[in-house]
């Protein structure tokens, strides 16, 4: 585990959130798992991803709520270490001309010490080497 807790990447989220029939059993075990050995963190990125497919702020509030899901701002230096990825990103041919909710999401764990619970690593992988993941 990393130092300061567990960010969980709103894949796995939704993944449980909607009973996904490929991901519920992975994710809600890795969910689990990092419940019971740490602090569970989600930040504004997250909550929007997740927000997406709800109508109020009081459904988002239910579902992940305040006493199981620290919310921690993103900090300045993740903001800063994002663009510094994505840079890299588009020169190696990368074609989104904005940086990806991922590059924050990486960013975060990388600067918080945060290990990652993810089921899509292979970004993070390239280029957030340093960060723990828990995937797949």
């Amino acid at each position: 585990m990393a130092a300061n807790g567990y960010l969980i990447d709103s894949n796995v989220l939704l993944d449980v959130l909607e009973e996904d029939p490929s991901w519920f059993d992975w994710s809600s075990q890795a969910l689990a798992a990092a419940a019971d050995s740490g602090t569970l963190v989600i930040n504004p990125i997250i909550y929007a991803e997740v927000s997406i497919g709800l109508e109020t702020v009081e459904e988002l509030e239910a579902l992940l709520p305040k006493t199981e899901f620290l919310r921690a701002p993103l900090p300045w230096e993740a903001a800063f270490l994002a663009g510094k990825c994505f840079l890299r990103y588009r020169r190696r041919g990368g074609s989104k001309r904005s940086p990806l909710p991922d590059f924050f999401i990486g960013a975060h764990a990388a600067v918080a010490d945060l290990a990652l619970v993810t089921r899509d690593a292979n970004r993070y992988r390239t280029y957030f080497p340093g960060v723990h993941l828990i995937d797949p």
